[in-house]
């Protein structure tokens, strides 16, 4: 069967509500046409223009980001700025262009549980609960914990290992064995104290503020700045799971890709390579 945009958008919308979002955000169709066929979707992490570009080399007719080409209004379209450029090849090439964002932050089975999940927590629940009507266990960043103590060398292995990333920030002592993490993918450093009164041993997010990071050492709390790719690509591959599961529920002729190219947008700089 024929599968437009409007179909999609459909999809979508059962798998992460688009009603979740934060009234702040914009999610939902940022370029394109709801009666357009898709044939192939491409999904990544940021609307980059390597990722658009991507996309019109696989052939893929439609982006699927997690962070919005478009997030606040927009006076005017420079095509000679990078985000006038992105519009104007996603038009040109007519590509559509999809945010699934703070919808797939809150959402049960979203951004946080990848994460969670690739920690080997259990027994997972919000960090902050979402204010009724949006389903079981969603909400702001989760916590969770492991059946037995994990000592802080095993702990800090498998972190490095799914955040893909050579080292880590920390703020605070970081505990000689952790039992309950709290975490939030991408910029969580409001969230700090509400995981230490909820009794996490370490939280993990990203963009830590300064302050808090003080506070976090006077507190004798452990925060973890995991870096905001890090802690959220692991939902690029769950939400293109969860489109392609859909897809084959529904018959639809449909590829499903995850980008190949997108890459941490930091490196690290050793001053071991200056001496």
């Amino acid at each position: 069967m024929s599968v437009t945009i409007a179909d999609i958008m459909g999809c979508l919308d059962e798998i992460a509500p688009f009603a979740m979002a934060e009234s702040w955000d914009n999610v939902g169709l940022i370029v394109g046409d709801r009666s357009r066929a898709v044939k192939k979707i491409l999904l990544g992490l940021d609307p980059t223009n390597a990722l658009l570009e991507e996309a019109i080399a696989c052939g893929a007719d439609t982006v699927v980001t997690h962070h919005p080409a478009i997030f606040t209004p927009i006076p005017a379209i420079d095509t000679a700025e990078v985000s006038g450029r992105f519009l104007e090849t996603a038009l040109s090439g007519r590509v559509n262009v999809i945010a699934c964002h703070t919808n797939f932050d809150a959402v049960c089975r979203g951004v946080n549980d990848a994460l969670a999940e690739l920690l080997e927590l259990t027994d997972l629940e919000p960090l902050i609960p979402a204010e009724g009507g949006t389903g079981s266990n969603a909400g702001t960043g989760r916590i969770g914990r492991y059946a037995g103590a994990r000592t802080q060398s095993s702990f800090c292995h498998r972190l490095l290992q799914v955040l893909d990333v050579p080292s880590v920030q920390v703020a605070g002592r970081l505990p000689a064995s952790i039992t309950t993490v709290a975490l939030c993918g991408g910029s969580g450093s409001e969230f700090a104290e509400t995981a230490y009164r909820r009794g996490a041993d370490v939280y993990i997010s990203a963009e830590i503020k300064h302050n808090v990071a003080r506070w976090a050492e006077e507190a004798g709390f452990c925060i973890i700045d995991g870096t905001h790719y890090a802690t959220e690509k692991p939902a690029v591959h769950l939400l293109a799971e969860r489109l392609a599961t859909y897809c084959t529920t529904h018959d639809w002729d449909l590829q499903v890709l995850e980008t190949e190219t997108e890459h941490h947008p930091f490196t690290a700089v050793d001053k071991n390579s200056y001496r």
